[in-house]
């Protein structure tokens, strides 16, 4: 065989390969594993579980942390709150300056609704919890007290000299008389708490208890929400935190008065509306009716009614009739002519006391 026949058998071979049918399903095997196999980078892990720092700073929660805080009350549905908390940082700016003659500056940091369980497990020790009672609303809250305070408050109160910080003994517990110097300013700020929510529903609170170990301190279930208020007390280079956490449940039963807007002092209350609101009343039309008698009659006799059948009522010229608004009885007087008409002079008011009477019950 000579060279020529031999090159074209081997072409001949190559051409018949290339026109064979591609098989791709090994491939599209391969991608498919490949995209079931496929890990998430970091930024989607967070995106699921929630912790986006791009959501996170718009405030809205996504993922599981949605479905966690689902159940969560948002404290912004109370708006109240926040004109009660301002008061309570005026009243304890007067007051703590009072206490400890000194320059006292109190702000408000946060208010935010928590989880009582979280929050417990997040106080950072050692600190004072005051568990205080609200006696009108029979149920608790809490006042935490953090450490830098307490030595601030101490050194104050027992004449430490200004411009220098406070001295911080860690490892030991408080003392009676540290303990007995907090309680007094614990008391000082839950008088000005209930001042402060005197003009919506005067209460009263007193301090219960106070602890050191937070287990000691549960005044609700770990998954019931609360309303937790961060105030911030600075003495000079002195100073530290005081955190209010009080249960939806405490505030359940004012819920409907923390539910309405702030329109001035009043907590609510719109004179201008109020005179508007009356003026508009007193001059709208009602329909009033003279009931000249009435009689209970069965409804078989009800029903044999014709054209020309009479009904004998036991009311007399004499008596008086009734004027009613609706179904609610007005007026009692006698009645008249005047001027062709058919007319009732109101002799007296049906006071609502008096509907017994009417009814004769």
């Amino acid at each position: 065989m000579s060279d020529t026949e031999t090159q074209e058998i081997e072409e001949e071979k190559v051409a018949g390969v290339e026109s064979l049918p591609v098989d791709d399903s090994a491939n599209s095997a391969d991608s498919e594993g490949e995209d079931d196999n496929r890990i998430l980078n970091q930024e989607e892990i967070d995106s699921l579980l929630g912790f986006d720092e791009d959501s996170a700073g718009a405030g809205e929660n996504s993922g599981v942390m949605a479905l966690i805080n689902s159940a969560m009350v948002n404290y912004e549905r109370l708006p109240m709150l926040d004109i009660v908390f301002d008061r309570l940082v005026r009243l304890m700016s007067t007051s703590l300056r009072n206490l400890t003659s000194d320059n006292v500056e109190v702000s408000l940091d946060q208010v935010s609704t928590v989880r009582f369980g979280d929050y417990m497990n997040s106080i950072p020790l050692p600190a004072m919890l005051s568990v205080f009672k609200a006696e009108e609303w029979d149920n608790h809250g809490l006042m935490v007290t953090d450490s830098a305070l307490i030595y601030s408050i101490v050194d104050v109160l027992l004449g430490g000299r200004k411009g220098t910080p406070a001295i911080r003994i860690e490892g030991r517990p408080y003392t009676t008389i540290e303990t007995k110097l907090v309680e007094r300013m614990v008391q000082v700020t839950l008088s000005d708490l209930s001042s402060a929510f005197d003009p919506l529903s005067p209460v009263s609170f007193t301090l219960d208890r106070m602890e050191t170990n937070p287990r000691f301190a549960t005044i609700t279930q770990g998954g019931n929400a609360c309303v937790l208020a961060r105030l911030r007390v600075d003495m000079g280079d002195r100073g530290g935190r005081i955190e209010v956490v009080i249960p939806y449940a405490t505030l359940e039963p004012i819920r409907e008065l923390l539910l309405q807007m702030f329109m001035g002092e009043k907590f609510g209350r719109d004179s201008i509306w109020e005179n508007h609101l009356t003026q508009e009343l007193h001059q709208t039309e009602i329909h009033l009716q003279a009931v000249l008698g009435e009689k209970v009659l069965p409804l078989d006799e009800l029903l044999n009614w014709k054209v020309g059948s009479q009904i004998v009522f036991n009311t007399f010229v004499d008596d008086e009739l009734e004027l009613r608004c609706g179904n609610v009885p007005m007026f009692r007087g006698p009645v008249g002519q005047k001027l062709g008409n058919i007319a009732v002079q109101i002799d007296r008011y049906i006071q609502e006391n008096d509907e017994d009477d009417v009814y004769g019950v």
